[in-house]
């Protein structure tokens, strides 16, 4: 089925699992916000919505993306809803990737912007599945907006953030992502890759630190940024479904 111009449509995703993408055009701003929503067939009111933010290499189905949202409808009853980065998927500019998303973290207001579009996709998803408990699980480049995005609401269940630190690559944004991380208080499971060529220990550690969860735990691995170990996803599910799930 062909993609309509605006609005809701049937897709795919690249499991074949059927989806619902969407652009959503928001007022005054050039772009619209492209995503996906997995809904169990039986839903209902009030299942939970999970959040996934995708890596700066990604788009709104990058991995694990739809291996999770798969075991979040089938097993735990859960909505799940992924959106293409600012420069990402169905709104690519340029090369998209790291390269285009390098120019974009230089923009003034790139993290608020981001924020405001996780906001449109949430209005949105709400009038087409009444969403419950929300719950995040972003890495990398969805924990530089997952963090300012969960500051921005309170009601987070829970989350899974990390590889992420605030010095190296991570020296633009900082500043902003420990005063975020301070606004957040759901329990955290934070991903940390002991060997990581972007981010190194002591600026993990940071954000670490700056999280004011009194529930957070830190899984360090050894292994370059993108080696997160399979069975970190296995408990990234396994964590967030604890708290949000419905048994099905």
């Amino acid at each position: 089925m062909a993609a309509d111009t605006s609005g809701w449509w049937d897709a795919s995703d690249p499991t074949g699992r059927s989806v619902r993408e969407f652009r959503i055009a928001r007022a005054g701003v050039e772009r619209p916000v492209t995503g996906a929503l997995w809904s169990p067939a039986d839903a209902g009111d009030e299942a939970p919505l999970v959040l996934f933010g995708h890596g700066a290499s990604g788009d709104r189905y990058q991995a694990p993306i739809c291996h999770l949202a798969h075991l979040f409808v089938d097993e735990a009853g859960c909505n799940a809803l992924s959106i293409d980065g600012p420069v990402h998927g169905m709104r690519q500019v340029g090369p998209g990737g790291r390269a285009a998303f390098g120019d974009e973290i230089k923009r003034p207001g790139f993290m608020d912007d981001m924020v405001a579009d996780w906001h449109a996709a949430l209005d949105a998803t709400r009038a087409q599945a009444s969403p419950g408990d929300i719950a995040y699980f972003g890495l990398s480049m969805g924990s530089i907006f997952g963090i300012p995005l969960i500051a921005s609401l309170p009601e987070t269940k829970a989350a899974v953030l990390g590889l992420l630190g605030t010095t190296k690559a991570g020296g633009l944004f900082a500043e902003r992502i420990l005063s975020d991380a301070a606004r957040i208080r759901c329990p955290v499971l934070f991903l940390m890759q002991l060997e990581d060529e972007l981010f190194p220990r002591d600026g993990y550690l940071a954000v670490f630190d700056a999280l004011a969860s009194d529930d957070k735990r830190i899984h360090a691995n050894p292994g370059l940024h993108p080696a997160v170990p399979a069975e970190e996803i296995a408990t990234s599910f396994a964590f967030i479904e604890r708290l949000v799930g419905r048994s099905r």
